[in-house]
């Protein structure tokens, strides 16, 4: 069984396994803080997303929109105010559905241009990829969050601009991140093997995806919920940081 790590042990990933040509990680609870992203996120759109709607619902992106939320709901023929419950309900519900995740980037855009906020990522997190980046290593984002979403984070996070030090990013338009679909899609799409990308995060169902995929992973358990989560499996080595975290 993985065992959680304490403050003077390293994971390595090394042989039999390949060497790590790619890092996938996740954002929530992994690279960032869960309160940031249910505290000062959630909150801000949960505010300004349906006045936004109203504002732009004429404009071409923000009609498609509106026309995908009406189809993944099932109701063609929902006038505008219908749209808007949709989407407050599925904010209430945190549903991964790609039109709100969409149109909640396109709120937070404004959010993080304004400095109403800045991206929260951990300094684990900044310092480890910068180390992964400079031994060029490639870099990934896979979250339910919007790509839009996801490059904002990053380029107005607390530490500045980190987008540079990723290669893509990745959202549910790849498929659901419990998916082992979704994690071969990646693979394929990188032109690697599965077995030489490492997937980082901090859900066992989105880890168990990608390892039935092929992939590499790390349960990254920050809290000591997710500790007692991770101590339980047995697929997944566990680190409380990314500096737990050595790549061979």
């Amino acid at each position: 069984m993985s065992e959680f790590m304490g403050d003077n042990d390293r994971l390595r990933l090394e042989e039999p396994t390949p060497d790590v040509r790619a890092v996938i990680t996740d954002i929530e609870g992994t690279t960032s803080d869960i309160a940031f992203v249910h505290e000062v996120l959630f909150p801000y759109a949960r505010d300004y997303l349906p006045p936004f709607v109203r504002a732009h619902a004429q404009e071409p992106t923000v009609a498609a929109l509106i026309e995908d939320v009406r189809t993944e709901a099932d109701e063609p023929d929902a006038d505008l105010d219908r749209v808007i419950t949709i989407l407050e309900k599925w904010m209430d519900e945190d549903r991964k559905a790609t039109p709100l995740k969409t149109l909640q980037g396109l709120v937070w855009e404004k959010g993080y241009i304004d400095g109403d906020f800045t991206g929260h990522v951990y300094d684990d997190a900044v310092a480890t990829l910068q180390a992964w980046a400079d031994d060029r290593r490639a870099l990934y984002v896979y979250s339910s969050g919007s790509v839009a979403a996801q490059k904002l984070l990053f380029t107005y996070s607390d530490h500045g601009d980190l987008s540079d030090l990723f290669s893509g990013y990745f959202d549910t338009r790849i498929g659901g991140k419990k998916k082992m679909r979704s994690y071969k899609a990646i693979a394929a799409e990188l032109g690697e093997l599965p077995a030489s990308l490492l997937f980082l995060s901090d859900v066992g169902e989105e880890l168990d995806a990608a390892a039935n995929a092929g992939l590499q992973t790390c349960w990254v358990a920050r809290d000591e919920n997710t500790q007692e989560k991770a101590r339980m499996s047995e697929r997944h080595p566990v680190v409380a940081s990314f500096e737990d975290i050595e790549l061979i």
